[in-house]
């Protein structure tokens, strides 16, 4: 997923069997119909900068690009608990973070014990995880056996929590008051 010559990842997540079956059921990534997706009226970024959402959580939650550009655009997961944070910078970090650690919502604030016992129950409901992921790598050109350790992928969530690419990434409510963070940065 690296180079100048490298395909679009987009249009993977929503037509690729192997990638759709991994991040729509397993990453909770649904980008196969952007058309549908929309914010709610007034949700906006506090730098007026574009907000572009591409993809949907089952919770009806949303990921969105942050201003102009392609992929290479920082990633922002907007809830509708009214909370928000950038996740990645690019769709290429966000797809590495979905495999590597689809529990991901579930990482930053947690004890080591509280995630381990969340990934085991996650492990539970996806019995093929391991499976699922490494189709879904390959399709992607990866291998699967590079992708980062989950713990490298949640440290990188915290340290984004706290760097430029939130304090460019406020999101803003239809009243204009911020959304709460994602991650509490002050916790890790």
């Amino acid at each position: 997923m690296n180079g100048p010559t490298r395909q679009p990842l987009l249009p993977l997540l929503s037509s690729d069997a192997d990638v759709v079956a991994y991040f729509l059921v397993v990453a909770d990534i649904d980008a196969t119909d952007p058309a549908d997706f929309e914010l709610e009226e007034g949700v906006r970024l506090a730098s007026r900068a574009r907000l572009e959402q591409f993809a949907r959580a089952s919770t009806g939650d949303a990921y969105c690009f942050v201003g102009e550009g392609g992929e290479e655009r920082p990633v922002v997961y907007v809830s509708l608990d009214g909370e928000a944070g950038p996740i990645a910078v690019g769709l290429p970090e966000l797809l590495r973070l979905g495999l590597a650690a689809p529990w991901w919502r579930d990482g930053p604030g947690r004890t080591d014990e509280q995630l381990r016992a969340s990934v085991e129950e996650f492990r539970e409901y996806h019995p093929d995880i391991d499976e699922r992921r490494h189709r879904a790598a390959r399709a992607l050109g990866l291998d699967p056996l590079a992708l980062p350790p989950a713990a490298t992928a949640l440290a990188g969530l915290a340290e984004l929590s706290r760097g430029p690419v939130a304090a460019a990434s406020l999101v803003v409510g239809p009243d204009g008051d911020p959304f709460d963070p994602l991650f509490d940065a002050d916790r890790d």
